[in-house]
């Protein structure tokens, strides 16, 4: 249970600021344990990392009411490739999403970026949500898994 909210605590943590790397976090964890429960891990890190980017989100959502960027946005050019993009993100939504999962699976491009920009899009939040734990989960567990598996890898090596 420790391990799991410490988990989960690191994987806000690091949604949250850019400088704390899940991914370093998880490959110690895979390290030090064995290979069972990878998806139950890699699942709490994708919810954790979910509930961060949930404030990036927001952040990109409210940032255009910000007088500094509303400023720049408050030209005909600037509002009008806004609401481009915005109609372009609200006709396709499978394209925004397909989008939004490559990027929580590979990280490129940084998914804290994507956040910020599904939330300036206007995204459906549950789109958001759902698509973007379900990409981190698969990232987290491959991520569990690799090491895992080199981690035994290298003890039958030795052993």
């Amino acid at each position: 249970m420790g391990e799991a909210l410490a988990l989960f605590g690191v994987s806000v943590a690091s949604a949250l600021v850019p400088l704390i790397n899940i991914e370093v976090y998880l490959v110690g964890l895979a390290a030090v344990r064995d290979s069972t429960g990878i998806w139950l891990l890699a699942t709490i890190a994708g919810i954790g990392q979910m509930a961060g980017k949930v404030v990036w989100y927001y952040l990109g959502a409210n940032a255009l009411k910000w007088p500094w960027i509303a400023k720049r946005i408050d030209t005909p050019k600037g509002r009008a490739t806004l609401e481009k993009w915005q109609a372009r993100t609200n006709d396709r939504p499978v394209l925004g999403a397909t989008l939004l999962f490559a990027s929580a699976v590979s990280g490129f491009p940084p998914f804290a970026i994507v956040a910020v920009l599904a939330g300036q899009l206007r995204m459906s939040l549950v789109t958001f949500v759902v698509v973007g734990t379900v990409g981190r989960t698969l990232r987290f567990a491959a991520f569990l898994g690799g090491a895992g598996f080199l981690s035994e890898l290298y003890g039958a090596a030795l052993g």
